[in-house]
């Protein structure tokens, strides 16, 4: 992170981190963090590009007496500049939007009078200017003026020398402050003036010529006036600043802190750091978490990192993680508290975001050899007055870290002390990981409360850790498969063998035939998760082809509906055409009874019922009527027109009929109940 810093102030506040311990603090640098990855991932442009270190210019404000130069004046009018588009760009959209960036500049405010008063007197060089005071603008005219007359007497006489060919290839120079001829050294005495040096060769003298003594004077005396007063205005800015001393230190250090957020929010890019969840309690879960220096390593190198996932809780707040040498015991052990620190610090974490961050008020690690002769302590000893030190102040709020716990002592003794050791802490409610080889702590850790063994998983077949923790089971030291690994000779390997206890033994080769067995287990069910995700996508698409073929039967039903509606239609326009010729005819005709004869046929619709006799007297030949209460999946009979067709649905006093591929909804009372009639043999 320090190396995205750019100004002091961030680099030395990444240098040392801060690990808080309250919520509100952690979240306030969380968030930070994670709108100003917003930011740099959308391309928005933040206006904190005018990084400045002024610290010394800001101390010299607040002493009494002290002058900034035009130079340190043009710093700050930037610093003040920078703060104005900082301001700028929060507007009311944005500070809701980046509410935790907003948030630095909540207890400030900006002022345009120091930019107003800098450019009073101060140009964009970090010169006085001439209007600064009335005097200065005096002194410099004058001094104009005397300069032009300098140099036109000056050129004469450097013409009339050179003619003379006293004057060296250079012909004039400056020494003291003073305009000066450079004459030939053999020639010094032709020219009347003032000798002022000679090179290193001394063949070329300086000389102020005679005629320009009073003017340089005149002039040398103005330059002295011009320093004076431009010190004294120089002088009075610096004194007028002074009072938005305050003022200038608070934007100071929030383009100080905008730096050091963009250093958190661009190392969170680097490690594809996430926004995780906060827990005020005592608690850990990490989903897919990396080791953030292990992941940037593989990252250059093109490297797969295989990730943690592991959570502590109130049932289960130790982890034992065993398993063989360089299998990645330590390296997980150190992600969790890593990350744990850098959540802690404010900082976004490369885990999933779904994981869960409690906090602690205590991380307590003892990790590697820590003798020392200085103090002659032991590895043993040192370990022991660390554990000494972690019995004594762990509690609830507690999380450790021990690597290799009773280490450096006998195996029999240093066991039975890494087990009193282990169920002390189980018992102050402290969280932590330990790792270890000891038999005696995986079987305790089986049955003491608030204990839960884990394993770092081994490839026995072909000798290679999977960097894998397993949660839940002891692991195996695979002491003999690596030393099988590494080519040791076999008479060796199997004399070892023979020295170690038999129940040892038998007991480690059934941990790695557990293990195995949960590899093996674990890649069955990888394959299944493939099957299972295979299974749902025909699923998937069968669903899709039976929603299409249901979408188009409901097209078609609409089709035949609408049809039947424009038949309907057609029908009655017709017979409104016919009842008005006949109201023409019963005008007409004297004979009455003829056109009541057609208005019988007409009304009656004699031929439309012979069809319905028609069709009632096939139907009756098929069925014949049931009655009795009508129930879904009877075969009914409608009684207006004799259509026979399967109830599918009640619903209240009506019945949804299939007739063909058409539901219809029909009246309770207008159907009757009928079944087929049994054909003759």
């Amino acid at each position: 992170m320090l190396e995205h810093c750019e100004t002091e102030y961030a680099k030395e506040k990444a240098s040392e981190l801060t690990i808080y311990t309250q919520k509100e603090s952690i979240e306030a640098g969380l968030k930070q963090s994670y709108e100003y990855k917003q930011l740099l991932q959308s391309g928005i442009y933040f206006p904190n590009d005018h990084l400045l270190n002024l610290s010394r210019e800001l101390k010299l404000l607040g002493i009494p007496g002290a002058v900034l130069t035009g130079e340190q004046f043009v710093q700050l009018r930037r610093l003040a500049e920078s703060t104005e588009k900082i301001f700028r760009w929060f507007d009311r959209e944005r500070k809701t939007a980046y509410a935790g960036l907003a948030k630095l500049i909540e207890n400030t405010h900006y002022d345009k009078a120091v930019i107003s008063k800098i450019d009073e007197i101060v140009d964009d060089q970090g010169q006085v200017k001439d209007n600064a005071s009335n005097e200065l603008r005096n002194i410099r005219a004058n001094l104009y003026r005397k300069r032009n007359e300098l140099r036109r007497i000056f050129d004469r006489i450097v013409s009339k020398l050179n003619k003379q060919g006293y004057l060296a290839e250079i012909e004039e120079s400056f020494m003291n402050g003073r305009r000066v001829v450079a004459a030939f050294a053999e020639q010094k005495r032709m020219v009347k003036g003032i000798l002022h040096g000679e090179s290193d060769t001394r063949r070329t003298v300086f000389i102020e010529p005679e005629e320009t003594i009073g003017l340089n004077n005149e002039v040398f005396s103005l330059e002295n006036d011009e320093r004076k007063e431009v010190y004294r205005i120089l002088r009075e800015l610096t004194k007028d600043i002074s009072k938005y001393e305050p003022l200038l230190s608070a934007w100071h250090t929030i383009i100080g802190e905008y730096d050091f957020i963009r250093g958190k929010a661009k190392l969170a890019m680097d490690m594809k750091g996430e926004y995780p969840s906060l827990n005020d309690g005592s608690h850990v879960q990490l989903v897919d978490a990396y080791h953030p220096l292990l992941f940037l390593y593989n990252k250059r190198l093109n490297k797969v990192t295989i990730p943690v996932t592991i959570t502590l809780d109130e049932a289960n707040r130790i982890l034992l993680i065993s398993g063989p040498n360089a299998g990645g015991k330590t390296v997980t052990m150190k992600t969790v508290g890593l990350l744990q620190m850098m959540v802690q610090a404010g900082l976004l974490v490369p885990v999933n975001p779904s994981s869960e961050f409690g906090i602690f008020k205590q991380l307590m690690i003892h990790i590697g050899d820590t003798q020392s002769l200085e103090f002659e302590l032991s590895t043993y000893s040192s370990h022991l007055l660390n554990m000494k030190y972690f019995m004594e102040n762990a509690n609830g709020r507690t999380l450790f870290f021990i690597d290799e716990l009773g280490s450096g002592s006998d195996p029999n003794l240093g066991g039975a002390f890494a087990e009193v050791i282990l169920e002390e802490l189980a018992r102050k409610h402290a969280y932590g990981i330990v790792t270890t080889h000891y038999l005696n702590l995986k079987i305790m850790a089986n049955k003491t409360p608030g204990i839960i063994n884990g394993a770092m998983a081994f490839d026995e077949k072909n000798l290679l850790p999977l960097y894998k923790l397993i949660v839940g089971k002891p692991g195996s030291s695979y002491t003999f498969s690596i030393a099988e690994r590494i080519g040791l000779d076999k008479d060796l390997i199997q004399r070892a063998r023979a020295l170690v206890d038999e129940q040892h033994f038998q007991l480690d080769k059934l941990l790695n035939r557990a293990e195995q067995d949960i590899h093996d287990l674990q890649k069955r069910e990888r394959e299944l998760q493939i099957l299972l995700k295979e299974n749902e996508r025909l699923k998937s698409e069968m669903q899709q082809v039976l929603d299409k073929e249901k979408h188009h039967q409901q097209i078609e039903t609409l089709k035949q509906q609408n049809k039947i509606t424009e038949e309907r239609i057609a029908y009655l326009k017709d017979m409104e055409r016919k009842l008005k010729q006949i109201l023409i005819e019963w005008k007409k005709e004297e004979d009455k009874n003829k056109v009541i004869k057609q208005m019988q046929a007409l009304l009656f619709k004699k031929d439309e019922q012979r069809v319905v006799n028609k069709m009632q007297k096939k139907i009756d030949s098929k069925f014949e009527q049931v009655g009795g209460e009508i129930k879904e999946g009877d075969k009914v009979m409608m009684k207006r027109n004799h259509q026979v067709g399967k109830v599918m649905e009640l619903r209240g006093k009506r019945a949804v009929v299939q007739i063909g591929m058409l539901p219809m909804q029909v009246e309770l009372k207008d159907l009757i109940v009928v079944k087929e009639k049994e054909k003759d043999s």
